[in-house]
């Protein structure tokens, strides 16, 4: 196989409305089919909706709630992959056998098989658990995948390991940008006004979403973790209204060398696509480098420090995000 046709979607969810989110699902992904995409990548918990979630009481989540891969989001998805012979991924809240909620990401394949990916570092309840798995899988064709969800995405280590079993393409999607923070040097709050008056003045809100609360803050790390690890990055993110805040959008494909080769900025629901040559894998700098790793020097990196906080906690810590 020398190349893969990949979609990253960035999508404005309507909170707690399942119904209305999978219809757009629906909507991008026979657009994606049209265009020939094998993989199309939907942001985190975009089925259910996100940021609303941090005010909701654990009845109120467990409402939201499906089992994985038994419910009927899960069964939808595997329709949509099936009737248009591609892979495709998107979020929700999952109900584990034990009742336990999880921030996931389910894929459905074209065979009907799915994958799904719990959270490693999930904080947007305390009514929620993270999960405690990596997350990597074959596409069709022979092309391996993994699965790192928003802010596991932000430990080097996780992308890593991710890479370290095989992964050759990270499915990254994320809701982020426009993150409110007493902390000037992190994101920071875009204003709804920006975003209502976006057809007057798309300039405006336009720069917002390039600025340092959006891509500028996205391109002092995402393509690192492409570069590092030798790995394609599909970048999916939630844009527009999010509760109080606005995601930022950015929804970008990055190959193996950190280079972008596919991104928007609009202040409005779109997709980005990319052909993924798969001949660059082998011989980037990140593979490369991954070869010449020395483990027996590691062991400090799995020690406790005494140091480690619980992500909400440094999530809703008032000092930054």
């Amino acid at each position: 196989m020398k190349s893969l046709k990949a979609a990253a979607v960035q999508l404005n969810h309507a909170p707690g409305d399942k119904d209305a989110n999978l219809r757009k699902i629906d909507t991008f992904t026979a657009r994606a089919a049209a265009d020939g995409v094998e993989l199309l990548v939907f942001p985190e918990m975009c089925i259910t909706g996100y940021w609303h979630v941090r005010h909701l009481d654990h009845a109120q989540v467990e409402a939201l709630a499906e089992p994985v891969p038994d419910g009927p989001s899960t069964d939808h998805l595997v329709g949509l992959a099936r009737d248009h012979g591609l892979t495709l991924g998107a979020g929700l809240i999952e109900r584990g056998d034990d009742g336990t909620l999880y921030n996931t990401y389910v894929v459905a394949l074209p065979d009907g098989h799915t994958v799904r990916h719990r959270k490693l570092h999930c904080f947007i309840s305390a009514h929620m658990a993270s999960g405690n798995e990596f997350t990597v899988f074959d596409l069709p064709r022979g092309v391996r995948a993994g699965i790192l969800t928003c802010y596991d995405c932000n430990l080097g280590e996780n992308v890593r390991i991710t890479a370290l079993r095989g992964a050759q393409v990270l499915l990254a999607p994320h809701q982020t940008g426009g993150c409110t923070s007493k902390n000037p040097h992190i994101m920071g709050r875009v204003e709804r006004d920006l975003w209502d008056n976006r057809a007057n003045d798309p300039a405006a809100i336009e720069a917002e979403l390039r600025g340092p609360k959006g891509r500028e803050w996205l391109l002092r790390w995402l393509p690192t973790r492409a570069h590092d690890n030798g790995m394609f990055v599909v970048f999916s993110n939630g844009v527009g209204p999010d509760d109080d805040e606005v995601r930022t959008g950015n929804s970008m494909i990055i190959d193996p060398y950190g280079r972008i080769l596919s991104e928007t900025w609009k202040a409005a629901e779109d997709m980005v696509t990319a052909d993924l040559d798969l001949s660059l894998l082998e011989h980037s700098t990140g593979r490369r480098w991954i070869k010449t790793r020395r483990p027996e020097l590691y062991g400090e990196l799995a020690a406790p420090t005494g140091q480690e906080v619980d992500t909400r906690t440094v999530r809703f810590d008032e000092k930054g995000v």
